[in-house]
Formats: C-alpha cells, sequence, structure tokens
C-alpha cells in the first residue's frame, strides 16, 4: 500500500520567522550568518566559498566507540580524518559537520575513480576522497570521514552492519556533540574536543556508506540532523536474500574478508565464524538479520532523510528504498528522493550540476538554518528517460492506489491475459524452472509458449499507464520437487532508448575530461572525471523485480523441503519502481523459476502449476484501477501479437556484489 503523508513531526524543519531569522545571523557562527540582516531582511540563500581551502585545518582523531568488538580487553578506537576551514576557528566560529562514515577508505576507494585517503609522511590527512571537501570546506563546513572499526586505521572488527559498525559511527557524533571521548593517537591517552562544531551533523553516502547513515539515524542519535543515503541498505537480509532465495553466492562473512584491514583479518576470526554461523546460506531469517534490520527503528529517525536511488540498481536493490521509505512516511519523517534510471550509481556521475545545487542548499537548510525552500520544493524528482527528468509535489504522487491486477488463460496457449477479471476456478498455466534462463529471455519471447515461464499480456494501452511505489504479486503455485524458486517481473513491451544500466558503468559513460568543483590542493585536486549517459535502445524494459524460495512460504524463519503435488500460496515483493508504460505499449507480468544472473538456483529444477484463480497482482497505478481500465478499454489482449526482438546492448551482471 503506498504511504504518501508529509506531515513532519520535526519540529526544527519548519520555515523561521523573519525576526527568529535574523537574531539567529547574529548568534550562529556561520560565515554567511555573520551579521544581522539590514531591516529585518532574510539571510543569504547559500553559503559562500568565504574560507580558504588550502589553510584548512586537517586532522585525525580516535574515537572511543566504547565496544570491544575485538575482545582484547579495551574498547576499539575508530580513526576519524577531519577537515575544517582555519578562519572559523581562528574568529571562534563554530561550523556544522558533513559525515561518511566507510570501510572503503584503504580497501577499494570511494566514487567512480575508486579514490583512496592518502596521509603524508607524518600521518596527516591529504586526500580527502570526493568532493565534499573540496566543495563545501570553503563555505564554511567541516568535512569528517570515519574508518568503520576494522578498516584501515581503526580498532576493531568489521561486523557488516551490526553493533560494531553502527556505534563506530554513531560514537563520532556523539563525540561532535561532546558525548563521547576522543584521542589524539590510537592507544595514547591525550583526550581531544571537537570544541569546533556545532554539534549538527548530515551524514553521506553511497552503498555501504549510506547504508551506515541509515543505520545511525535508526538509533535515534541526538545531533545528526540530515542523512542522505545513496544506493543505500535498508535490512541487510535483503540485500543478501529474498525472501529464502540467494541473491549471490556468498554471504557477509566475505564481504567482512573483503574489506577488513589486514591487521584486523588476524584479531578478527571469531567475528568471521560469528557472521558465517549467524548467516546460514539457506535463507533463513536469524537474530543476526534483526539486528541488522533497521526498517523496524524507522520511528526513531530524528533526522531528515534524502533519498537517491537507481531504478535499475541490481546491487542494492530498490527493494530497500521502498520498504524505507514507506516506513519513513508511516512516521512523519520529512524526506526527499530522486530516482534515477541508472543502476548502483552517484548522482554526481548522472547529475552532476544539479546535484550538487540541490546537496548545498539540503545542508544549507538542515545543517546552517538557511530558510532557503528546499524543504518545500518538490519532494521527488524522477528520471523519465537519460537525462530528461520529471518531479513530483509528494511521492508516491497524489491519486496513487493500488490496484489488483490478475493474469488470464489466452487464445493462445502459454501466452495469457493480463486484466481486472479473476480467472475461473481451476485454470492453470505452467512452466519449467530453467537456471540457464532468465528475465530478458521470458520477455523476449513473451508472445511464445515457452516452456520456461508463464506470461501474461495486457493489449496495447490506449494511453499511458503510470505505476509509483511497491508492488506484490501473490501465487499459489504447486511444485514437482522437494525445491523451488519463483521469479515475478513487470516488462514494458516496447521500444525504448534507455539508460544501459547493465553495462560496465551502469548507465554513464566517464570521459578523459575533467571538471574541477570547488577549492584543491596538488594532493587534493578537487578535480573529476566528466560523465555522459550510456543509452541503449531497446525493445522491452523490465521495470520491477522480485523472488522467493517457495519452501519459505509459510516462516521466514525455518525453510522446509516441499512436498511435490502439494499447492502453497507465498507474496513475492517486488521491488520500488516510477516507470510510465506508454500508450502504445503493453504491460506484462511473468512468472518463472530462477532468474539467471539474479539469484542462486533451487537445489532442484520443478515444474510448477500456476493456480491463476488464485494468484493477483498489487500494483500502485496512479489513478489505481480506473486508469487501468480507461488505459486498457478496447485493446486486444495477447495472442499472434509480432514477439518482440531480443533488447540490444543490455546483459545482466553476475552474481558478484560490493555494496
Amino acid at each position: 500500500m503506498p504511504i504518501r503523508s508529509r506531515r513532519s513531526r520535526i519540529p526544527w524543519t519548519k520555515s523561521l520567522p523573519t525576526a527568529l531569522i535574523a537574531l539567529l545571523a547574529v548568534l550562529l557562527p556561520t560565515p554567511a550568518l555573520a551579521a544581522p540582516a539590514p531591516n529585518g531582511a532574510k539571510p543569504p540563500g547559500e553559503s559562500r566559498p568565504v574560507y580558504s581551502y588550502d589553510r584548512a585545518v586537517r586532522e585525525s582523531v580516535w574515537v572511543d566507540t566504547r565496544v570491544d568488538g575485538d575482545r582484547d580487553g579495551r574498547a576499539d578506537r575508530v580513526a576519524v580524518d577531519i577537515i575544517r576551514p582555519r578562519e572559523a576557528a581562528e574568529q571562534g566560529r563554530k561550523v556544522p559537520v558533513i559525515m561518511d562514515a566507510s570501510p572503503y577508505y584503504s580497501c577499494c576507494g570511494r566514487g567512480n575513480e575508486s579514490q583512496k585517503k592518502t596521509y603524508d609522511a607524518q600521518g596527516r590527512p591529504v586526500q580527502f576522497p570526493l568532493y565534499y571537501d573540496n566543495y563545501f570546506v570553503p563555505r564554511g563546513y567541516a568535512v569528517v570521514l570515519v574508518d568503520l572499526t576494522g578498516t584501515n586505521r581503526s580498532d576493531g572488527c568489521v561486523d557488516i552492519g551490526g553493533r560494531s559498525d553502527v556505534q563506530s559511527a554513531k560514537a563520532v557524533v556523539d563525540w561532535l556533540n561532546g558525548r563521547a571521548r576522543g584521542y589524539s593517537s590510537r592507544t595514547g591517552t591525550t583526550a581531544v574536543a571537537a570544541d569546533w562544531t556545532t554539534g549538527a551533523v548530515g551524514m553521506i553516502g553511497k552503498s555501504y556508506d549510506g547504508t551506515i547513515a541509515n543505520a545511525v539515524a535508526a538509533t535515534g542519535v541526538k545531533g545528526l540532523r540530515t542523512i542522505v543515503p545513496i544506493g543505500a541498505i535498508s535490512s541487510w537480509y535483503d540485500y543478501y536474500f529474498a525472501k529464502g532465495a540467494a541473491l549471490y553466492d556468498g554471504g557477509p562473512d566475505g564481504l567482512a574478508n573483503g574489506i577488513e584491514s589486514p591487521e584486523a583479518r588476524g584479531r578478527c576470526q571469531a567475528v568471521q565464524r560469528e557472521l558465517v554461523e549467524g548467516a546460514p546460506r539457506n535463507g533463513d531469517w536469524t537474530r543476526l538479520w534483526s539486528e541488522r534490520d533497521y526498517v523496524k527503528d524507522a520511528g526513531k529517525v530524528r533526522a531528515s532523510v534524502f533519498a537517491v536511488h537507481g531504478m535499475q540498481d541490481l546491487n542494492v536493490r530498490t527493494k530497500h528504498f521502498g520498504q524505507w521509505w514507506d516506513a519513513l512516511a508511516a512516521h512523519g519523517v520529512e524526506r526527499k528522493v530522486w530516482l534515477s534510471s541508472a543502476g548502483h550509481v552517484d548522482p554526481f556521475d548522472f547529475r552532476r550540476d544539479a546535484w550538487v545545487s540541490t546537496l548545498h542548499r539540503w545542508f544549507d537548510h538542515y545543517l546552517l538554518g538557511y530558510d532557503n525552500g528546499v524543504e518545500r520544493e518538490p519532494m521527488a524528482d524522477v528520471e523519465r528517460a537519460p537525462d530528461q527528468w520529471s518531479t513530483d509535489r509528494v511521492w508516491p504522487p497524489t491519486g496513487t492506489r493500488t490496484a489488483a491486477l490478475r493474469p488470464g488463460v489466452g487464445e493462445v496457449p502459454g501466452v495469457g491475459t493480463l486484466g481486472t477479471e479473476p480467472a475461473p476456478r481451476g485454470a492453470t498455466a505452467e512452466f519449467t524452472d530453467d537456471p540457464a534462463l532468465g528475465e530478458a529471455d521470458w520477455a523476449t519471447r513473451i508472445d511464445e509458449p515457452t516452456g520456461s515461464k508463464a506470461g501474461f499480456v495486457t493489449g496495447p494501452l490506449s494511453e499511458d499507464l503510470r505505476l509509483a511505489g511497491s508492488s506484490t504479486v501473490r501465487l499459489t503455485v504447486t511444485p514437482s520437487t522437494t525445491s523451488a524458486h519463483l521469479s515475478a517481473v513487470l516488462v514494458d513491451l516496447g521500444p525504448a532508448t534507455i539508460r544501459n544500466y547493465a553495462g560496465d558503468g551502469e548507465g554513464i559513460l566517464t570521459l578523459a575530461d575533467s571538471d574541477c568543483l570547488g577549492s584543491g590542493t596538488a594532493g587534493d585536486t578537487g578535480c573529476f572525471k566528466r560523465t555522459a549517459a550510456d543509452q541503449a535502445d531497446v525493445d522491452h524494459t523490465v521495470f520491477s523485480r522480485g523472488w522467493a524460495d517457495l519452501g519459505h512460504a509459510g516462516d521466514l524463519a525455518h525453510g522446509i523441503p516441499l512436498i511435490p503435488g502439494k499447492p502453497y500460496t507465498i507474496t513475492l515483493d517486488l521491488a520500488a519502481t516510477d516507470h510510465v508504460v506508454p500508450a502504445g505499449h503493453r504491460l506484462a507480468l511473468i512468472v518463472a523459476g530462477t532468474d539467471a544472473g539474479l539469484i542462486v538456483p533451487a537445489s532442484t529444477t520443478p515444474r510448477v502449476t500456476v493456480d491463476l484463480h488464485g494468484t493477483s497482482a498489487q500494483l500502485p497505478l496512479v489513478g489505481g484501477t480506473a486508469a487501468f481500465l480507461r488505459a486498457t478499454r478496447g485493446a486486444a489482449v495477447s495472442g499472434g501479437v509480432t514477439p518482440v526482438a531480443p533488447p540490444r546492448g543490455l546483459r545482466l551482471p553476475e552474481l558478484t556484489h560490493r555494496p
């Protein structure tokens, strides 16, 4: 059910009266609020680059996490690299903080160019990955980059979104607000206070980094004013499994082994074993996954949320965004979203100028207190085609309602219909799981009675049909063997030019020339390679997907062997999306087994009988059922339609991952 509430329970995000803003202009130690506005006028609309970057204070602090993750008898300390404007410190002005907590600063790098932290001969930080420091430090912000426990220069062990990960970032927010201890070295006793900051913190980051931002916000920590999670995980179980079906051929232990420091790898074997034992590859929900589910704690979030996600992200799938967004909406958290048509890509690399401008105003509002109106702008920006964007005042848009669509028997055997009326009792469709085939194969042959899928199609639409939100598909099926994995995908059947999300750049091309953003030095230039949209012409677009293990239909915590010949009912959660099926195109629902390249096959390859009367799809349509009926009125359903050609220029990624 789409949740559209925009009611905020965070009073400090409201616009301030002019008189109060003028008073804050005197009191707040920020560059653009240095003096009261004349005659009660509003302060400037944005912070300005009035501080020098080359003279900025660059320092490292080790913060006590109050957790002994590596069990050596003392609390772990995490390394915190800081860059902040020197002139502000000299003038006694306190500054807010932009913080990115990551495990990737030494193993893998950040951003499109895989930048890593660098240090001089004395161990002082030189390069701060990404552009946050180059752009925001001259504008009166500190940038704080945190090495999560067990990585780079930090103590402790990597526990993949668990207590140690989350506390290592939360402790830094506490230190910035005077509630935790920091030290000048990893093992020393010289205390360091964060007396240079206002304590207002905004966390940002892509993938694992954004996941930590979600997790820390879900603790309700004071001082965290906003988070900007980009392609971020909201529940680690849903990263590795889809209702019991394995999405990757490895677990969190493999990821931990790849990102922890060589030093940590030697001392953290006990934690590695706990990751293996707590995350069995059978898909059962365990206590480990409960501890790494941030959705359940959305009610604790005090920060505003600016979420960004690629609707074709096949690494951190949009199920993560959809369930997090709905939970935040249910608790009245102030929020905004950008949804791109790319894969696992940072907005800096698909919409750079607009992104930096919007992020600038977002941080100015939530960290500096500027009344610049960013929170009153449209809630959602959605990419409709490469570099073509639309906006919505709220998201899902007003008028979005759940419509129940049902499969039916078509004129051609194995090629069904999709409408609003239930199929007669006893109507069925069949497919045999073929682990070598996937969604592209199924969609290409949607109008043919192939044995590997059951397809259900509308006729050509008479008007556009928009889906916005998360869908579900309820299946009643009977397997022929003791195990079965199921897939359900929604397909737009018709030609389009899209971002090549399955290409090497997941929808972007990296160009040879660079843009320089903000200020720089020889060791941190602030220059980044430009990008452009990588486009592909296709004849169909799979725009939402969901998977499940039928053995987990009754209990997610305990998968069971199936009884051949026995019917089971299960609901598949399809990833959130915002997609318009244009007039003249057809909408298809495909039900099949293993989605090759995206889920791991079951232990058997069953023949599956689908009870059409007991099967339905719940889709969030703008205009609801009435919109679907208008769009399909008078349309001829499938049967005898010319099959679509194979998609050009697209391939699905392998079962590899790195959040």
